[in-house]
């Protein structure tokens, strides 16, 4: 039943929400056709559900060649490999609107942990790459929400190695948070994340998940 429920929201919100949006779609993808490098659309291969590849859609808001530049797979704080009007997309999250349309199609759900590329999701230990996308993968989740500032995060952190710094400390809470979302998974949480989402989009420092959700694991830094 849960399963059923979760699929129903799946499509009525992904067929609601592209409907209103569409002229905002619209105005976003001629602006990216006269900016940049003058690419709309970011397709990627991600992990998906039972470890299965897809590829996920995105607005482009970075270089094309971004993976072989830089720090790759990880995007920092102020990254010169993010376009001006990328940035802006990527702060406020539009970057990911697109994914409505996997959604639609069913290659992720609202809410679950977040598809990644091979390389972030070799970061993981071997239990959690087993388990972790038993569940399908989301286009927000716990780890999302706690990990709002993950860019921030590493680019403060000063790491030499940024890859290092994801593996060793963030990987591992976050791979946590997505067995805790397993255990706990129900249509009321889900709900409550979908909340959680918008509202730390306005809220970017409120910790409000905190309050709602104390049995969390406990953050170590």
């Amino acid at each position: 039943m849960y399963n059923f429920s979760k699929r129903l929201l799946d499509l009525s919100i992904s067929i609601i929400s592209l409907i209103l949006i569409l002229p905002v779609f619209i105005i976003i993808m001629f602006i990216l056709k006269i900016s940049g490098e003058g690419e709309i659309f970011y397709l990627q291969n991600r992990i998906g559900f039972n470890n299965s590849n897809f590829k996920i859609l995105k607005f482009a808001t970075m270089l094309k060649n971004s993976m072989n530049l830089g720090t790759g797979s990880i995007t920092l704080q102020n990254d010169f490999r993010v376009t001006y009007f990328g940035k802006f997309l990527r702060k406020t999250k539009i970057n990911e609107i697109p994914q409505l349309i996997n959604i639609f199609k069913g290659d992720i759900s609202l809410v679950g942990p977040r598809p990644l590329v091979q390389k972030t999701f070799s970061s993981y230990n071997k239990e959690i790459q087993s388990n972790i996308y038993k569940v399908k993968p989301g286009l927000t989740g716990i780890g999302s929400i706690v990990f709002r500032d993950e860019e921030s995060l590493i680019s403060k952190s000063k790491a030499k190695n940024p890859h290092e710094f994801y593996t060793k400390i963030i990987a591992p809470y976050k791979g946590e948070l997505e067995m805790w979302y397993q255990k706990n998974q129900s249509f009321n949480l889900d709900l409550k994340l979908i909340f959680l989402t918008a509202w730390i989009i306005f809220n970017p420092s409120s910790k409000l998940y905190e309050k709602w959700f104390k049995d969390l694991p406990k953050r170590k830094f």
